[in-house]
């Protein structure tokens, strides 16, 4: 059944008034989310034929007598894990190309079919074991997409019959893994999906967060480089919450959803399976601290992709890199100078003598929600306060930098700005010696690109132009903004800029009146319509904003616009930008 998708532009501009909400009416975080902000650090597994082609996707061209990872030891991840400082283990059970990894009817692309064990091998079985040995939760991603099956991104086949034929099998799936392998902590319903497992999330899952499809209760941060912005606020607006894939710029304090972030890195980025030639991309010690700190520093959850190679092992260099980073927040961060916490507009910490600050941590008790709106932190050497920083959210957790380094006898938190009363669940200070970290305050992206154009010949009309193909712009898994504007005629040229240091937001200066308006969008992948992947962005009639979780191996955009009077001669003009 074809899916229309059509964007009625009801634009309001969201009021950030917070005097108008009360603490009452303030979203909230459930006992599993709160179980789950208290992780903050995670590990991804990603292993699979991919590992044994050299690429990042499987294109099913391995055979399977090949894939014999015969010293697989899932005791080795489960150490690695617990060497950062990991709380769960997420195991990709089965990616785009539909291998799976544990013993199933459902398929016969999978590990009955390799010589692994003769075939009665279950990786799933002996991670769960594992993990319950050192305290780890287990996670699970199961892939929507499916090749080998042919189902596309979301699970989608144009084929109605198969459609429903690869929704039964998908379920059967999921309820093996939600029931045979005790308790699930995280599920990844990565690209979310087209049809609905509510039923058995509810049934089965009562204790994982789901990241995408319309059951989300955490929300992929919208980047794969380890980029959250500052302030990445717990709480949505409930429409976007239920799109299935709303990412961190949906993020809204007046929000009626809480739905907290991720922020997922291969620690070989930004390729998530071994190769022979990826070690050289191993992330530093420093690199992996610089999206500490604008992950778990920002209140998110820090999911650090491994990759076994062909022996089914985490190599050394890899081993090694983990258990460093896990040292270097240990360093940092395991002691404090001094801690408190309270309630209220201020909070003082006495550190009864002059001690060295270079770091200041702050918890808010997100229980109750994110009450904090605007703070003021301040140090105090003899008489005078001095200001060291000033933000809005706390959230979960928030990382601050005090530099330079000061001597302070007493440090201070002013809330300027609350919903109900202040609740700080820590406030710490450290000392801990190394320089600054420097943040991107945007992501290192390539800038606004011109992506199509078109003449119009008809005012007033709604028009549908020639399919744009977006695949050789669309290459990472991102969230994109599509911009349509007018240029030539009888206004001036449309002028773009974006301001990538401060604002992190394009503006033009297109006149309201001027604007076009997007009546309807589609977008395909690989040939099959997936407007579920569709955003508007309030605000804006001439914008339209798209996730991608997964590459597809082609991208078209088709857009119905409405024209403006008076515009003979002038030219519509098409631009995206990888925000």
């Amino acid at each position: 059944m074809k899916i229309k998708y059509t964007i009625l532009f009801l634009f309001i501009f969201i009021s950030h008034a917070y005097a108008q909400i009360s603490p009452e009416q303030l979203p909230k975080p459930s006992p599993v989310q709160l179980a789950w902000h208290d992780m903050e650090l995670t590990m991804f597994i990603h292993f699979g034929p991919a590992t044994w082609q050299d690429q990042e996707y499987d294109d099913l061209s391995t055979p399977l007598s090949q894939i014999n990872p015969t010293q697989l030891n899932t005791d080795q991840w489960a150490d690695v894990a617990v060497s950062y400082g990991a709380k769960m283990i997420i195991f990709c059970a089965k990616h785009t190309g539909g291998f799976v990894w544990w013993q199933t009817k459902t398929t016969d692309y999978g590990v009955k079919e390799i010589p692994w064990k003769q075939g009665k091998g279950d990786v799933l079985a002996e991670l769960a074991a594992s993990c319950k040995k050192r305290g780890l939760k287990l996670g699970i991603y199961l892939s929507p997409e499916d090749r080998y099956l042919g189902a596309g991104m979301g699970g989608k086949i144009a084929d109605p019959v198969k459609q429903k034929n690869y929704e039964q099998i998908y379920r059967k799936q999921l309820t093996e893994l939600l029931t045979n392998y005790g308790d699930i902590y995280e599920l990844w319903v990565d690209g979310s999906l087209v049809f609905n497992i509510e039923d058995l999330i509810n049934k089965y899952a009562t204790k994982a967060v789901i990241l995408q499809s319309t059951a989300a209760t955490i929300r992929w941060v919208g980047n794969e480089t380890g980029f959250a912005p500052y302030p990445a606020w717990n709480g949505i607006k409930e429409a976007d919450a239920r799109s299935g894939n709303s990412t961190a710029s949906h993020s809204n304090p007046n929000g009626n959803v809480w739905l907290p972030i991720e922020v997922d890195v291969s620690i070989r980025r930004p390729t998530w399976f071994w190769k022979t030639w990826n070690e050289k991309n191993l992330l530093t010690v420093e690199e992996l601290m610089r999206i500490y700190y604008s992950s778990v520093g920002r209140g998110c959850v820090f999911l650090i992709n491994a990759c076994p190679d062909t022996t089914g092992l985490i190599a050394p260099a890899e081993t090694k890199r983990f258990a460093e980073f896990g040292e270097e927040i240990r360093k940092r961060f395991g002691t404090p100078i001094k801690e408190t916490q309270g309630k209220g507009k201020e909070l003082v910490l006495n550190l009864h003598s002059s001690k060295q600050i270079d770091h200041i941590l702050l918890m808010e008790d997100i229980s109750q929600g994110e009450r904090i709106r605007k703070f003021t932190l301040e140090g105090k050497q003899g008489s005078d306060w001095k200001t060291i920083f000033q933000g809005s959210a706390i959230g979960h957790k928030l990382i601050v930098q005090a530099y330079p380094r000061q001597f302070y006898e007493t440090i201070r938190i002013v809330i300027n700005e609350s919903v109900g009363e202040p609740l700080i669940r820590k406030m710490a200070v450290y000392n801990t010696g190394t320089p600054p970290v420097e943040i991107p305050k945007v992501k290192d992206n390539w800038n606004l690109r011109h992506v199509g154009s078109w003449d119009i010949t008809n005012n007033n009309a709604y028009l549908f132009d020639e399919k744009i193909d977006l695949t050789s712009y669309c290459t990472a898994a991102e969230q994109y903004e599509l911009a349509y504007v007018i240029k030539g005629g009888n206004i001036q040229d449309a002028i773009f800029s974006y301001d990538w240091a401060n604002t992190g937001k394009w503006e033009d200066n297109i006149k309201e009146k001027d604007r076009l308006i997007i009546e309807k969008v589609d977008l395909y992948f690989s040939g099959v319509e997936s407007n579920q992947y569709l955003h508007s962005n309030q605000g804006f009639s001439n914008r339209i904003v798209f996730n991608l979780t997964g590459i597809p191996s082609e991208l078209l955009v088709q857009t119905k616009i409405h024209i403006p009077a008076g515009l003979n001669g002038a030219q519509i003009e098409v631009y995206l930008l990888r925000k």
